[in-house]
């Protein structure tokens, strides 16, 4: 470990912070020794909050159609070979039942932009989850909608907001999505679910078309300033029918060592070994947990539609993603030392 490099990563476990250019220096620099130091400290920093425990989720896909185009998502709406599907109110609380009797206490109900899903009908859905499932937590991963919808959601009892940042730098975000999508909004909505007293989750891809190092610091440096309570983060991985086809998909080694640094930054974030860690490496999730991640969202859609929610090429929807295996997830959690539990 040179003398720089040492000295920002003791600065970054004694402060918590850096500044932007320390951020990419500790990356563009990194080195097996750094990367290995910032990860012992990132575990032992997640377990004086949660242990060896490793917090699962139920994720419930309600809809691929979505009135976005942005041009690294495989249900962007000019894909026009997506086979698309909506699930209906019965089918989602059928889906949050099957993963109660799982043993799962949390529900992640994610989708595009969807504009079927009205105020009304998921207030009614989340008010049902609440009150058949009262020691649950209810997760919205949704998209931006405005902050009067936010507030009723909240009112009827989301506990949780996912709205992945994607990159804290605009001109980055321009490359990224069309014109009709602004930065401004972006980030106004989640300072909006954060107000709203929403456990908020932002996030961001790993190694997406045009990212600099630059751009990764900036997303760490808008972390350690929103310190946000949930963290989406997985590498980028592109789909064969959008315009980023041809780029190659960001590295898994990068993302661990990014959830480490996240861990440091954010002490008690939820902090997830995504889907695309594990489609990109047989042993990525546990890689993540091994890197400071501490939650896992295995799939609890009806089995028939897990493969049309393609938002990348590859994308794991059986095995141990599926949660009617959550033995199979339990048995390779504990063989790297941690246990699955459930708690909202």
């Amino acid at each position: 470990m040179d003398n720089n490099i040492n000295e920002l990563a003791c600065k970054l476990l004694e402060t918590r912070k850096l500044t932007a250019e320390e951020y990419a220096y500790l990356i563009e620099h990194r080195d097996s020794e750094t990367t290995e130091f910032l990860r012992e400290h990132a575990v032992c920093i997640r377990k004086e909050t949660y242990g060896n425990e490793v917090l699962i989720r139920g994720l419930i896909e309600v809809s691929n159609i979505c009135k976005n185009d942005c041009l690294y998502c495989g249900i962007r709406k000019s894909n026009w070979r997506a086979e698309r599907y909506r699930l209906s109110e019965k089918e989602i609380l059928s889906a949050a039942e099957t993963g109660y009797g799982l043993g799962f206490k949390t529900f992640v109900l994610q989708g595009g932009e969807d504009a079927w899903y009205t105020d009304e009908r998921l207030e009614r859905i989340i008010r049902q989850i609440k009150k058949k499932y009262p020691d649950c937590a209810v997760t919205l991963s949704l998209g931006e909608r405005g902050r009067e919808s936010f507030q009723r959601l909240r009112a009827a009892g989301a506990d949780r907001y996912l709205l992945r940042h994607e990159t804290a730098d605009r001109e980055h975000y321009r490359k990224l999505h069309p014109p009709e999508m602004s930065f401004e909004h972006r980030m106004e909505c989640l300072r909006e679910l954060k107000e709203l007293g929403f456990q908020t989750g932002a996030g961001f891809m790993v190694g997406s078309p045009f990212q600099t190092t630059e751009n990764l610091a900036m997303d760490l440096k808008f972390l350690e300033e929103f310190q946000p309570e949930m963290c989406g983060i997985g590498p980028f991985i592109p789909h064969h029918d959008t315009p980023f086809s041809e780029y190659n998909a960001g590295s898994v080694e990068l993302t661990c060592f990014l959830l480490s640094v996240i861990r440091i930054i954010c002490p008690k974030v939820l902090l997830p070994a995504t889907t695309a860690l594990g489609t990109l490496d047989p042993e990525g999730r546990e890689k993540g947990i091994l890197s400071g991640a501490n939650v896992v969202m295995p799939n609890l859609s009806p089995a028939n539609v897990r493969s049309k929610y393609l938002l990348y090429d590859g994308k794991l929807a059986a095995g141990a993603e599926a949660a009617e295996n959550l033995a199979d997830l339990k048995q390779r959690i504990e063989k790297i030392g941690y246990k699955v539990v459930e708690k909202k």
